[in-house]
This record gives C-alpha cells, sequence and structure tokens, in this order.
C-alpha cells in the first residue's frame, strides 16, 4: 500500500501491525518537488517518527513533521488577520488550544490560504488520527478540501480525552469523511519478535473486544500468563512479584500498567520494585506545585525539600534527617555529619537555590538510596539551578520553563517503567504487566496488552474480564 496514492481516505492500523513503517516506505521512494506534511499530536511523538525516519535515511526535504496543534499555531500566527482570532488566546500561563484550533479550523474553511497550503505541500499524512479531538478533526477535513489526505488510526486506541474538546466520533465524523482505504493485519511487532502467535492472538481480542465479547484468562497462548488475586493481604506480593517478571532470555525491557486513577499507586510499585522508575505526565505536574509553595527563606524550607526528595527517592527518611540536622547545629551530635546532613547545614546557612540543588543531588548519592522518578528530579535540579543569581528566574517560573521543554522531548524508555495505559501508549516493550486487569474497559485493555512485544502477564481477581460491562 503506497499513502501517498491515496486522495482522500483511512488507514486503519491495529497496534503493531506496521504503520510507521508504512510511511517511511511511502517517503523513501518520494521524489516530488514539494515536501508531504506530516501530522501527529504529541511533541514526543514527533521525535519518535523524526527518529525513524531518519534510520530509515529519508532526506528532511522528504518531508514536514509537526503536532497537529503546533501546525495550527503556524497558521494562525503566520495569517493572524484572516484568521481573526482574539490575540488573548496566546497569552496566559498555558495556551488556550481549543480556541487555537477553532481558529484554524476557520482559516482553512473560508479558503484564505488554499493557494499557500498547495504551494507549500504535496500530500498530508496524519498519525494517530482516533486521538484527534473535534476541533483537530475540522482542521483536517478543511485541509482534504486542498491537498490529497490519508489519515491513520485505530478507534480501539482511542483512551485520549479533551475536557472541552471531545474526541471526534469514530464512526461519524472520521469514517464519514474518509474512505476506508485499508486495513493493516500483519502483527509484525510480534513477528520480529519471534512471537507471532501472541500478536495474532491480540488481534483476534481485539476483534472480539470491538464486538463486546470478555476475554477469558483460562484459555491462553503461552506468551500470556494470568495471575489470579483474591482480595486478601496475599494480592500485594503477587502483584509485586509480577513487576519483577523477567523478559524473555533475561534482556529487554517491562512495562508495568498501573491504575490510571492513581499516580500514587504507580509510585509505590516502582518505588518497592527494584531498578524500576516512573513514566511521568509531560506536565511534571508535581514539580511545578512544589516550586509554586516553596519558599528558600522559610523556616520549613529543609522540612519541604527532604519531603519532596521522599517523593522521588526511595530510603530518604525526612524526618530523620530534619532531626540530624537539628541536633548538628546545635553542636549535640554524637557521629560525625554524613554527606548530605553537611549539604542541608550549608543550605540552612546559605539560603539560595543552589543549595537546595545540591542537597538534593547529595541525597541521590546516599548509599540505599534510589530515584524512582528520575524525570522530577532531574527537572527539579535544573530548575533550581536557573534561579541563581539578580536576573535569574524566580524557581516556580524555572520549572514551568522545564514543564515545556519537556513537552518537547521524547521519553527514553527505561529498563523498568511504571505508567498508566494513557501515560505508556505509544511505548513498547519486551514484556506487560497489567495489574488491574478487572478495571480496565475495551480499549485501555486492548493498548495495554499491546504494549508487550514477548511477554504479556494479566493480574486480576475473575479469570474473565468483562470491558464491555
Amino acid at each position: 500500500m503506497d499513502l501517498l496514492t491515496i486522495g482522500r481516505g483511512l488507514v486503519v492500523a491495529p497496534a503493531g501491525c506496521g504503520k510507521t513503517q508504512l510511511i517511511a516506505d511511502a517517503l523513501t521512494h518520494y521524489a516530488g518537488p514539494k515536501p508531504v506534511l506530516i501530522l501527529t499530536h504529541t511533541n514526543a511523538g514527533v521525535v519518535a517518527l523524526r527518529a525513524r525516519l531518519d534510520r530509515a535515511g529519508i532526506a528532511p526535504s522528504a518531508y514536514r513533521l509537526s503536532t497537529i496543534d503546533g501546525w495550527a499555531i503556524r497558521l494562525i500566527t503566520t495569517f493572524p488577520q484572516r484568521a481573526e482570532c482574539n490575540p488573548a488566546i496566546f497569552t496566559g500561563s498555558r495556551l488556550d488550544y481549543p480556541a487555537i484550533r477553532a481558529a484554524a479550523a476557520n482559516l482553512l474553511k473560508n479558503k484564505h490560504i488554499d493557494d499557500v497550503i498547495a504551494a507549500s505541500y504535496a500530500h498530508l499524512l496524519v498519525d494517530e488520527y482516533q486521538d484527534c479531538s473535534i476541533r483537530q478533526h475540522a482542521i483536517i477535513y478543511y485541509a482534504s478540501d486542498i491537498l490529497p489526505v490519508c489519515v491513520m488510526g485505530d478507534d480501539m486506541q482511542a483512551i485520549f480525552g479533551f475536557g472541552n474538546d471531545p474526541l471526534a466520533d469514530w464512526n461519524e465524523h472520521v469514517c464519514g469523511h474518509f474512505t476506508l482505504a485499508g486495513v493493516l493485519d500483519k502483527p509484525w511487532r510480534w513477528i520480529n519478535a519471534g512471537a507471532e502467535a501472541l500478536g495474532q492472538w491480540l488481534l483476534e481480542a481485539r476483534a472480539g473486544l470491538m464486538a463486546g465479547t470478555t476475554v477469558d484468562l483460562r484459555t491462553l497462548p503461552a506468551h500470556v500468563t494470568w495471575v489470579p488475586l483474591d482480595g486478601t493481604s496475599r494480592d500485594h506480593s503477587k502483584l509485586l512479584e509480577a513487576c519483577r517478571t523477567v523478559p524473555p532470555g533475561g534482556k529487554g525491557s517491562v512495562l508495568i500498567i498501573g491504575e490510571s486513577t492513581s499516580p500514587g499507586s504507580q509510585r509505590r510499585f516502582a518505588s518497592q520494585t527494584p531498578g524500576a522508575v516512573t513514566v511521568e505526565a509531560v506536565d511534571l505536574r508535581d514539580l511545578v506545585s512544589f516550586a509554586a509553595s516553596f519558599d528558600v527563606k522559610a523556616g520549613d524550607a529543609l522540612t519541604k525539600v527532604a519531603s519532596f526528595a521522599e517523593e522521588v527517592m526511595t530510603n530518604v527518611g525526612p524526618e530523620d534527617l530534619v532531626r540530624r540536622v537539628d541536633t548538628i547545629m546545635r553542636r549535640a551530635q554524637r557521629r560525625e555529619a554524613s554527606a548530605t546532613e553537611r549539604a542541608a547545614v550549608a543550605f540552612l546557612a546559605d539560603r539560595t537555590h543552589e543549595r537546595v540543588a545540591a542537597l538534593l543531588a547529595e541525597m541521590n548519592r546516599e548509599s540505599g538510596v534510589r530515584v524512582f522518578r528520575p524525570a522530577v528530579l532531574q527537572a527539579c535540579i535544573r530548575a533550581l539551578n536557573m534561579c541563581h543569581g539578580p536576573d535569574g528566574m524566580t524557581f516556580h517560573e524555572a520549572a514551568v520553563h522545564m514543564r515545556e521543554q519537556n513537552r518537547l522531548l521524547g521519553r527514553p524508555l527505561p529498563r523498568r517503567a511504571v505508567g498508566s495505559t494513557l501515560l505508556l501508549k505509544g511505548l513498547e516493550a519486551e514484556v506487560a504487566v497489567i495489574l488491574n486487569g478487572d478495571d480496565l474497559n475495551a480499549r485501555n485493555l486492548y493498548v495495554a496488552m499491546t504494549r508487550g512485544s514477548r511477554r504479556i502477564v494479566v493480574c486480576s481477581r475473575a479469570p474473565v474480564l468483562n470491558p464491555a460491562r
């Protein structure tokens, strides 16, 4: 299938069936004078797709790659008068994305820039179309009057939500406008991993979940393991054992999928599982909240730093640290101060953000301490080090800066990562461990199961999962 021969079409792409390779193949043979525009949803997705195209040896001049929102911003800032948008949508601590999308859709709808778009691009490809909001769909809808468009996606992977800009309805909006051009049905992710039978079972499970049927965990292929839970205190040890699952052959990575509504639960499992770290939301909410409330001069500043450290590292003991520092400050200690304690005393004597960064770094070096939220700790230390000097940022400003920078970066996959289906969607590993199989609806269950290329471990109370209930 050549995506660039499709005039206005939809390619249904179940997880792991070669969609990204299809994009690379289309561009490998493309030699037109104008670039192909490729749009997706997240900056991390842009980074991952660009890396894949680079590995395929595709010339950057052959395509332009952006998020849908990024392209929308470019359109209305390039043509602000024709867009007729209120400049206020670009002010404030967060951009007004629903208004930005609406302005871009109206700009295209009114045909003000048809000639510019047609002169700039040869074709439009849109990845992960199931994640389009109604306003994002409107942008692509009107762009399809100007350019040949092919959209790719899978309704069974539509797990994002946009609040006041809900997802486009797959049947009404997507299938109602784009003609079905093909369905990918070869489980390449599992074929390449030497587990084709698992890939075929997942395709069959997908069909069943779409039809509203159940998943019987008592009749599973060899690559899938069910861990039965009984609601007793023994469940926690069973879940921890599942989290410690070793990839086949001892090499590879593990994705541990926990409760999406309980980030605290995800962090507990990460802190109690050797080598595990959390996958953080791009908004770094905990860091920004800490920065907004932290006063380096306050009497409880050391307590707040130590409490924050306990949220990202194991074996910190904030109460013990504060108590020991008080003893040291009164010169009543019986043993020599540790490096962490000396760093804490130095901070109390010199209340600067750099001293806080040095303290956190020293705590990280302590024997027995392990960081299970490295993204948050690293961003915090960088933010603190941006606050020095009379012209430096406030800590909160620096934390917001790190948040925006984090949005633009791809997420490196650790060897053992803990998150929710929402955070782990788009990632893949040799093993997927699902801690709450009973609680997942059909789409979330499918997304969770398809994260594992060689083995899947499902923990649940019931032997039959009924996501349609």
